[in-house]
């Protein structure tokens, strides 16, 4: 699936989007899929600098992460995933410290992450919603989740294979 997301600013635009495919040359060892953490319900109040928001996943079988994308919109700040494993112990799993919204990028893992049963993906992301960030179109106001720009989204998009998929 490939989404595209566009505003309206009055004036005609030109698209140059494009797509890379790459084609395997061995068969398919492990499908992958793509999951997410979100939250949808926050409401970043006028004029704040750092409005945290916060998302998590469990893994309900043996999963390896591939890789990341984490989501946001204009007054997008930093992001982070965290993974919590069964056994108590936690390690960052990727920091994206200054977001950009027009550098959203997929973070390929060179080796993917090993997540056992039980496991959490946590994610915590901050927002400026202040009259400092220079991309925010109104400060004044509360920002909620909505798909246009002026509003917000809260996703940590991430790819990844079953265990219990693999062909051998």
């Amino acid at each position: 699936m490939f989404q595209m997301h566009y505003t309206p600013n009055g004036k005609a635009g030109k698209d140059k989007t494009y797509v890379g495919l790459r084609f395997a040359k061995t068969p398919v060892v492990n499908r992958a899929l793509t999951g997410r953490a979100m939250t949808m319900n926050f409401a970043i109040p006028p004029g704040d600098p750092n409005y945290e928001v916060k998302s998590s996943w469990t893994a309900k079988e043996d999963t390896r992460i591939r890789g990341f994308m984490p989501h946001m919109h204009l007054r997008g700040k930093d992001f982070e995933y965290t993974a919590i494993y069964p056994d108590g112990r936690s390690e960052v799993a990727l920091s994206v410290p200054k977001y950009d919204f027009n550098w959203q990028l997929v973070y390929e893992l060179k080796e993917p992450i090993f997540l056992p049963k039980g496991s959490r993906l946590d994610c915590v992301a901050h927002f400026d919603n202040s009259p400092n960030n220079k991309y925010n179109p109104d400060p004044a106001k509360t920002v909620r989740w909505g798909d246009q720009t002026w509003e917000e989204m809260m996703i940590g998009w991430f790819d990844l294979t079953l265990d219990s998929q693999k062909r051998i």
